[in-house]
């Protein structure tokens, strides 16, 4: 009996802790429904982060990257025509945002938020492994891109390899370098791995990474409710593609890398997709029934 009335003694603070936390939970969820859908929440990029939130970002990105990386095999990265032409993709693709010593980012890396910080000490805080992380992958919710689909795998490494030169640079010895460099344009030309066999979840990858959701409403791909082209949803069963090409996985490729020559005028651009990716995203699309 004592036992019995000690457990009942003990229930009413559990109830009153659950039904603490079941109210915080709620009150919690309005003050989030309340942000979002009340517009409190400003997205401004002329406003910053919060300190916290721009902690915590940081710090959750950084261990993310750490992970993911982890078991990346470094190859050799001290090979001075390795780090000249990372310099040449560096100029070409990473100054815009990033500036380089003694250059300026241009005014869209200047106005971003997060500001995409110099990489002249990017070595002390990343290894090379997650460099090459970073650059193939990009950084979700900023505006670092992911140059998997426009780099090749040894372009990829040639960068990293003249970020490890980029902190003993000053502004002369950085014209010195790109004196030197290949002139542009010299990167992201490299032949893709015709070799490679067909990747529908790649093709999915392309997809977003080509902007095609920036057109289209396609399953999978998470994006806007866009009205621009036609949703996809069941282009893979469909008898023509565009209403020009008979629907088979060859024509796709065709229509997906040479739009304009197949239908002059169309309000579809050209987005200059390799044909691995083409393949891989025609493979994709012809899932969607």
């Amino acid at each position: 009996m004592g036992q019995n009335r000690s457990a009942m003694r003990k229930r009413p603070p559990l109830l009153v802790v659950l039904a603490t936390a079941f109210v915080l939970g709620l009150a919690a969820a309005a003050g989030a429904a309340a942000l979002v859908l009340g517009g409190l929440y400003d997205v401004a990029s002329t406003q910053q982060h919060w300190p916290l939130t721009y902690s915590v970002l940081q710090k959750a990105m950084q261990q993310s990257v750490r992970l993911r990386a982890r078991d990346i095999a470094e190859p050799p990265l001290a090979d001075e025509r390795m780090a000249l032409r990372g310099a040449a993709c560096f100029r070409d693709k990473c100054v815009q945002c990033h500036g380089a010593p003694g250059v300026a980012q241009d005014d869209i890396g200047k106005s971003m938020q997060p500001l995409p910080g110099p990489l002249v000490d990017a070595r002390q805080h990343w290894r090379p492994r997650e460099l090459y992380w970073l650059t193939r992958h990009g950084i979700r919710m900023s505006g670092m891109p992911a140059w998997e689909f426009r780099l090749s795998e040894q372009e990829l490494w040639d960068v990293v390899a003249f970020m490890q030169r980029l902190p003993d640079l000053g502004a002369t010895q950085y014209e010195q370098w790109m004196a030197r460099a290949p002139p542009p344009p010299s990167c992201g030309g490299a032949l893709p791995d015709l070799a490679a066999p067909v990747d529908v979840e790649r093709g999915r990858v392309a997809l977003h990474q080509h902007a095609c959701s920036a057109c289209h409403v396609i399953p999978g791909v998470t994006g806007a409710q866009v009205h621009v082209g036609p949703p996809l949803d069941s282009i893979g069963s469909r008898r023509l593609i565009a209403g020009t090409l008979p629907n088979t996985q060859e024509a796709m490729v065709r229509w997906i890398m040479h739009t304009q020559q197949v239908k002059p005028g169309t309000a579809m651009p050209q987005l200059g997709v390799g044909e691995r990716e083409a393949r891989d995203m025609a493979a994709y699309l012809g899932t969607l029934r």
